[in-house]
């Protein structure tokens, strides 16, 4: 991965949630770079600079040049915040890359191909794990990984052991950890509807006969007395 973006960053002098919100009105963005073994330093920068690095094809793990009072620096973003609601950056961490020196990054995982357990046994493709770790060189981390899941049937899976990765580049994530399988639809019985029963007479109208014969009982045994 060459280094193909430069960006430009000023020294803030001033911290604080307070010094934060006066550089966001002034339409630019706080931040932080640290790495290397070097002293943390809070910078100001352009947020479309920030915005056009994490909506490339690389995303966070792009590579670029970092222009700090006339020195330059390879630096890439680890971490940011964005407004929850308006979506717009409002801070962002970065680190200074040795360029010679390997790391760790996660990198995501795109399928490629129909599954055969899709197209010929109607199950469903699933996609488990869509990043993984990998330890190589700053410039050879690759914007993403694809695995080819067309001869997966139902009950197969594609693991992390089973992924292709150049030479120079060392799989970290568990081998053993399922990326994509392919599983069966699960079928649903309908419950078939109960048989229609008599409602039973309700107590208090087998009451109320029960008392009014009772008391036809009585009446005619009056009747039999006079």
């Amino acid at each position: 991965m060459a280094i193909q973006i430069s960006v430009t960053a000023e020294v803030r002098n001033t911290t604080g949630k307070g010094a934060a919100r006066k550089v966001r009105r002034e339409g630019k963005i706080p931040a932080v770079l640290y790495g290397a073994k070097q002293a943390p330093v809070s910078l100001t920068l352009n947020p479309k600079d920030m915005a056009a690095i994490l909506h490339s094809d690389a995303g966070h793990n792009s590579i670029f040049e970092l222009s700090l009072d006339g020195h330059k620096t390879a630096a890439m973003i680890v971490d940011w915040q964005r407004n929850p609601i308006k979506g717009n950056l409002l801070h962002v961490d970065l680190k200074r890359i040795a360029m010679d020196q390997r790391m760790r990054v996660k990198v995501p995982v795109q399928a490629q191909g129909e599954a055969a357990g899709v197209k010929q046994q109607g199950g469903i493709l699933e996609l488990v794990t869509r990043e993984v770790e990998l330890e190589c060189l700053p410039g050879a981390i690759p914007e993403h990984l694809t695995i080819d899941v067309s001869g997966l049937m139902i009950g197969q899976n594609f693991r992390v052991a089973d992924l292709q990765v150049p030479a120079d580049v060392k799989v970290t994530s568990d081998p053993d950890r399922v990326i994509a399988h392919v599983i069966a639809v699960k079928e649903t019985v309908a419950a078939e509807p109960a048989a229609a029963t008599t409602p039973a007479e309700p107590e208090v109208a087998k009451k109320g006969k029960a008392e009014s014969e009772t008391e036809e009982g009585k009446e005619g045994k009056e009747g039999k007395k006079k």
